[in-house]
């Protein structure tokens, strides 16, 4: 993928698949190593479904035979010197501890390291495809932080939905003012 903002959407994406409730999207930059993580509280996956999401040849789809997102994203943080993990706990076996974790470790001084792209069109398009689901959004560099949680709106707006138009193009700019702020 061109951006890894794309590779953000992609995962959570699999996490709303995985009936996750809240998932956390983390981006820390300290120094020249940026990690991205991607926490959900969905139904979690077995140890030989975790050694397999790196598999391009593996996927739990029934339309198409590759699954390529997560093997992209290692693939993308393996080039620049990184790794990626995947962490994943059972809804059955951890009844109230469950979910995944993918954190992704990149070096931005790398040749390689796939440029960020745009984070606030990837959480936007998250927030209009999946109302129901909440989102927690934190890109984080030392003293400054871009963050959002669709928890704290929903106790502001009440009964209106998050992918109304009006509060869709509020939290782009709601986000963008903040990103703002953050490359100043």
């Amino acid at each position: 993928m061109k951006e890894l903002s794309l590779n953000i959407l992609d995962v959570a994406e699999n996490s709303v698949k995985a009936k996750a409730s809240l998932t956390e999207i983390l981006i820390t930059e300290q120094d020249n190593k940026l990690t991205l993580r991607i926490k959900d509280d969905g139904c979690g996956m077995d140890s030989e479904v975790v050694k397999s999401v790196v598999d391009p040849f593996y996927t739990t789809r029934t339309t198409r035979k590759v699954g390529l997102g997560v093997p992209l994203l290692k693939l993308a943080a393996e080039q620049t010197g990184g790794e990626l993990e995947v962490e994943s706990k059972t809804e059955s076996e951890f009844p109230e501890d469950h979910g995944t974790t993918v954190t992704a470790v990149f070096f931005k001084d790398h040749l390689d390291f796939t440029p960020l792209g745009d984070v606030v069109s990837s959480i936007i398009t998250l927030i209009q495809g999946h109302p129901e689901t909440d989102f927690y959004f934190c890109h984080s560099t030392g003293d400054k932080k871009v963050e959002l949680d669709t928890r704290q709106l929903r106790e502001v707006l009440g009964d209106a939905p998050l992918n109304a138009y009006e509060v869709i193009k509020w939290i782009e700019e709601y986000l963008l003012e903040q990103y703002e702020a953050f490359n100043a």
